[in-house]
């Protein structure tokens, strides 16, 4: 039984973050524009889109940072370093999937652009 109650103070920090987090998980763009049939303004649409979005992942991952940050100071001296740890890896898990997101749009937006440059060459 005492064996638990370590893990059960952890899923409870855990759950506490959890409802106190108010860190929203942006929504990425429906769709980006497709390069071989957009018009250029379609594509200034998509690329408002695509830093709109990275804007969003950017504040979203410094409320991440700043959200952990504060419950690790305001847990003081009650935080083991196995649950500090534990805390710290999740909202690195958190911050690195969000960045992946983020640049795996902007490279299917940047190889949509290229399209778009390269049909546009071609009708000269």
């Amino acid at each position: 039984m005492k064996a638990l109650l370590p893990t059960a103070a952890a899923l409870a920090l855990f759950a506490a973050a959890a409802a106190h987090a108010d860190c929203t998980y942006p929504t990425a763009p429906d769709k980006i524009p497709d390069g071989a049939t957009a018009t250029l303004e379609q594509m200034v649409e998509g690329q408002k889109a695509v830093k709109a979005y990275d804007k969003a992942i950017n504040d979203y991952v410094a409320c991440v940072d700043k959200d952990v940050d504060d419950r690790i100071a305001a847990a003081g001296d009650k935080l083991k370093p196995e649950q500090k740890a534990d805390m710290q890896k999740v909202a690195a898990q958190k911050h690195n999937a969000a960045i992946d997101q983020d640049q795996e749009l902007a490279a299917r937006f940047n190889e949509q652009i290229k399209v778009f440059k390269a049909k546009a060459a071609d009708k000269k």
